[in-house]
């Protein structure tokens, strides 16, 4: 493979190296790029924020935090739940949604960090 690249010594162990650590990762990165795609869009991180946040909510509760109409929360669970970041359990017919134990370790780290003035206390 030609590159632009001028370097007087490649070293091709490490080169080999990086090479077997990215295929090795490759599941990894998959499964966070395919997050980050879903995250993308301001209205779904904030879903996964708040399910980050609350545990679990249902389809009026986001509705109602987020100001929208049942029916767009819908739309962006049903993109969330097709791409496997979150699941749904259904109570009767309420139905609540979670984000999947398998990424959340995934999403902690993007959304963990994020200030919120509000405390648990104080809500």
């Amino acid at each position: 493979m030609a590159t632009s690249c001028i370097r007087v010594f490649a070293d091709a162990a490490h080169i080999e190296h990086s090479k077997q650590r990215l295929a090795a990762a490759a599941p990894g990165l998959e499964a966070v790029a395919a997050v980050l795609a879903l995250a993308g869009n301001d209205v779904r991180l904030k879903m996964l924020y708040l399910l980050l946040d609350q545990q679990q909510l249902c389809v009026c509760d986001l509705a109602d935090v987020l100001q929208m109409n049942v029916s767009a929360i819908s739309q962006h669970l049903r993109k969330l739940k097709d791409g496997g970041v979150v699941q749904a359990r259904k109570v009767g017919q309420t139905v609540f949604y979670t984000l999947t134990p398998a990424l959340r370790p995934v999403i902690e780290p993007l959304l963990g960090s994020v200030s919120t003035s509000l405390t648990p206390a104080a809500v």
